[in-house]
């Protein structure tokens, strides 16, 4: 599990095709903290250590992965949003990230106001769980609806964040991953349990 802070970035040093998927080495500065085995999220996509050394790491994508995110059209020198799985004596800042995202929308404007940033997203499918002033993961982040049109929702993006993460290199029409808050999917589930019974 996560929380949608962000640890860093971190860069596509290496990448392997093969027929079973693709296999990506990322260059982090706390690769000898890491652990075989270990979960980590790539702009918010939850995916397993398989080997590291000091400053790097490789993961492996299966052909699912690469069909419901934008990982496997990214290249060497591209950067990517990182964070370690919460430990259990960790503090909860963000939200309840898994990791595991619902599908890909699109940058649609991205605006400075002040000292902070407002970025306009597609309105995608499963829209029912987005709400005004709740949360929502975009590439891994935990952030808050700020606006919520038919087709468009607005995020507002603090300078910390905005410099930490990718949403910096990010421009309209760039793809984001986007994963909506689990509490809205299991009250829907309940819901949708209980009409049944």
């Amino acid at each position: 599990m996560f929380t949608g802070i962000v640890e860093g970035t971190g860069e596509i040093i290496e990448r392997e095709e093969s027929t079973d998927g693709l296999r990506l080495q990322i260059d982090v500065p706390f690769g000898d903290e890491l652990s075989h085995g270990q979960s980590i999220a790539i702009s918010g996509v939850c995916l397993t250590v398989e080997a590291h050394g000091d400053s790097w790491f490789e993961t492996f994508l299966a052909e699912e992965t690469r069909n419901v995110t934008y990982l496997g059209e990214l290249d060497i020198g591209d950067e990517v949003n990182i964070e370690r799985a919460m430990p259990a004596d960790g503090r909860y800042d963000g939200h309840i990230v898994q990791g595991h995202v619902d599908g890909v929308t699109t940058v649609t404007d991205i605006s400075s106001v002040d000292e902070d940033w407002r970025f306009t997203f597609d309105t995608p499918e499963m829209s029912q769980y987005l709400v005004s002033k709740g949360s929502i993961a975009i590439d891994g982040i935990s952030l808050t609806i700020a606006e919520l049109r038919e087709d468009t929702f607005d995020v507002a993006i603090i300078p910390e964040t905005y410099e930490l993460t990718t949403l910096s290199e990010k421009q309209p029409g760039d793809p984001v991953h986007i994963e909506y808050d689990v509490i809205a999917k299991y009250v829907e589930g309940m819901l949708e349990d209980r009409n049944l019974k």
